[in-house]
């Protein structure tokens, strides 16, 4: 089992310098985003779907920082009109002043928007597979941190699973005492009533009967039971966050009816245990994978 919770950085270095760092919260359905220097913005989608294929679920937001250090080819160009607009600009003060004129080619150079450079744009694509390779590498770091949280929220999950079992137990125990219990005080209500008229056996255990169809909880701790049984399974696997979620509504559903069907105090306490342990699986399944 693994968690939706964690964070993972991978770096790599030789004609560039990448560094990859991913972290990822919880979140219902999968969701990314992609924060990296303008060169990277065309393998967004490739980078999607590279992430995508390890974490079905949750938010993830992976940062790119890059530096290029391959030897790139330099164009200089020079602005000849800006130049010649230049040297007119400078033989007019020479007329207006009387000054020396010593304008040169190096006192051009050093004009403002004279010479331009320009590097070549290399060859990006060959940054796809360094990219997409740093980026499992910082995903197997964010697995192993998310294995070591999965595992956590396991462990707490079953401590809760095994407290609902245990609760399961105790209605089971006592379902038939409840029974038992109403029938004599339902004897002695009627025994008070008709003042020493003998009770129909036989009408006592009509009302006995309906009392006891009417809640009887057999069925819902029997899937209960089944539940207990199929969630201790699940959570050996792994993606296992939506089968997860499905079977705690089930839990839920379960600890529902038996609350209303409760004509008993110490049922209804515990069945409000089973929704309160339930309530608290359900929010943990929330943060797995």
């Amino acid at each position: 089992m693994y968690s939706m919770t964690g964070y993972g950085r991978a770096d790599y270095s030789a004609e560039v310098d990448l560094t990859v760092e991913i972290k990822t919260v919880n979140n219902r359905y999968f969701d990314m985003n992609l924060k990296a220097p303008r060169v990277f913005l065309a393998f967004e989608d490739a980078v999607k779907k590279a992430v995508q294929a390890k974490f079905p679920r949750g938010h993830a937001d992976v940062f790119v920082s890059f530096r290029d250090k391959r030897e790139r080819p330099i164009t200089v160009t020079t602005d000849t009109a800006l130049a010649k607009a230049y040297v007119a600009a400078a033989k007019s003060l020479v007329e207006a002043t009387g000054v020396r004129e010593d304008v040169t080619a190096v006192t051009l150079l050093r004009l403002p928007e004279i010479v331009k450079t320009e590097t070549e744009e290399g060859d990006n694509e060959v940054l796809l597979p360094i990219l997409l390779s740093t980026v499992n590498q910082a995903m197997d770091k964010l697995c192993e941190m998310q294995k070591t949280e999965g595992e956590k929220l396991k462990q707490d999950m079953l401590s809760r699973v095994a407290v609902i079992e245990e609760t399961v137990g105790k209605i089971a125990l006592r379902a038939p005492q409840i029974l038992a219990e109403h029938r004599e005080k339902m004897l002695a209500r009627m025994r008070e009533i008709l003042a020493g008229v003998t009770v129909d056996e036989g009408r006592l255990l009509t009302e006995a009967a309906v009392f006891a169809d009417k809640c009887n909880v057999d069925e819902e701790l029997t899937r209960l039971g089944s539940h207990i049984a199929q969630f201790r399974e699940i959570v050996k696997g792994e993606n296992v966050g939506k089968k997860l979620d499905f079977l705690v509504q089930e839990f839920n559903r379960e600890a529902n009816t038996i609350c209303s069907k409760s004509n008993d105090g110490q049922t209804t306490e515990y069945a409000l245990s089973l929704k309160c342990e339930i309530e608290k699986i359900r929010e943990q399944v929330q943060n797995v994978q």
